[in-house]
């Protein structure tokens, strides 16, 4: 038997039991023995969150029935608090509160972060709580050049996290990525 991996927390039996079958078991393996994922956030995982305008969050109810949900905000609006949370302000948006609810029954979440221009994605796993009443912790979070309100803070504990392979990514840029050769092809 495996001993314990921080990989463990998505390779599950079940999921080992599908490798072997499939004949990848081994390469995982191997790949956790070398360079298990991370626990702590690096500069190199804090520099690349710093760039990120959006990510994909994944939560899920008690019955396990999952939800993802993009958010989105001004570059550098997910936040590194220190070596092990991350946290974003929820801004009101359109008032289902699926993730949140999710999170009363069910702290598990999942972030993927992708940056399109250079085929890179991290997968971060992690405990969610809601923070509505800690005024010094809000306060980090207001943009006063994003004049939306933010009703609480997501604050995420983070279990595991790994750079994901670059395979199958498509090449997107947003417009102020292509601006600059935009504005130079006219120039000329």
């Amino acid at each position: 038997m495996d001993s314990r991996y921080i990989s463990d927390i998505a390779f599950t039996p079940s999921v080992k039991n599908r490798q072997e079958e499939m004949g990848s078991r081994v390469a995982y393996q191997n790949m956790a023995e070398k360079r298990d994922w991370q626990t702590k956030i690096t500069e190199q995982l804090r520099f690349f969150i710093s760039k990120r305008d959006s990510f994909y969050m994944a939560s899920a109810n008690a019955d396990g029935q999952p939800y993802i949900q993009h958010r989105g905000g001004p570059k550098g609006f997910l936040k590194v608090l220190d070596d092990q949370h991350l946290a974003f302000a929820d801004f009101s948006g359109n008032r289902q509160y699926i993730s949140v609810g999710n999170f009363d029954e069910n702290n598990k979440v999942h972030l993927f972060l992708i940056d399109y221009p250079n085929r890179k994605r991290i997968k971060i796993w992690g405990e969610a709580s809601i923070i509505t009443n800690e005024s010094n912790l809000m306060e980090q979070f207001i943009d006063k050049d994003y004049d939306v309100p933010i009703e609480r803070i997501i604050k995420i504990k983070i279990t595991a996290w790994d750079i994901n392979c670059p395979q199958h990514i498509q090449q997107r840029y947003t417009i102020e990525e292509i601006k600059p050769y935009i504005d130079k092809l006219k120039n000329e």
